[in-house]
């Protein structure tokens, strides 16, 4: 029985020319029958093509372009120029859902107030308002960073908004106390 084992495990030596593989004479042949079948598929596939669609029985001939519509006599049409709208030019720069973008000018919104930066504060935050239109934390910073500009109506319209959308904040009574205290301002340069 070791005798079998060892002519079995013979591949390993110099003394067998052929590996130690038994030699079948259509082994060759099974693993590339099916390459080249897919070979020949793939290269055939562009020369078939589907049927054309049946062309709808008329009077006019097939190869006949149909008229241009008449225009009317009278007086030219506004848009006489040829329409330059497509997707590309129509197509607004940023998406406007986006709440990842939105968390993004969140952060540099706040980054611009430590620093600052009102004004690019502002800006920050109304895109993340426009990237994110329910979520009520921009409106709460916009009014923070209008009412610091000094911009007391749209702070009162931004903290109105806020506590519109997140009715149970926690900061509830405190943002309903400067809404108050804006509104008591306004009243006096009123006055």
């Amino acid at each position: 029985m070791q005798n079998a084992a060892i002519a079995d495990n013979f591949h390993h030596t110099r003394g067998n020319p052929r590996g130690g593989r038994a030699s079948v004479p259509g082994m060759r042949f099974r693993i590339a029958v099916p390459i080249l079948c897919a070979f020949s598929l793939l290269c055939a596939s562009p020369l078939v093509r589907a049927q054309d669609p049946p062309q709808e029985s008329s009077s006019k001939p097939a190869d006949a372009p149909n008229p241009p519509p008449e225009k009317p006599a009278g007086k030219p049409e506004k848009n006489d120029k040829k329409n330059k709208d497509s997707a590309a030019n129509s197509a607004p720069d940023q998406p406007k859902w986006d709440p990842l973008r939105a968390e993004k000018d969140l952060e540099v919104g706040q980054y611009y107030m430590r620093k600052g930066d009102v004004d690019a504060a502002i800006d920050r935050f109304e895109d993340a308002i426009l990237a994110k239109p329910g979520y009520a934390i921009p409106f709460r910073f916009l009014g923070e960073a209008q009412e610091k500009k000094g911009l007391k109506k749209q702070a009162i319209k931004s903290f109105q908004r806020y506590l519109d959308l997140y009715p149970h904040a926690e900061d509830r009574d405190k943002i309903q106390k400067r809404i108050d205290k804006l509104y008591k301002e306004t009243a006096k340069h009123k006055s």
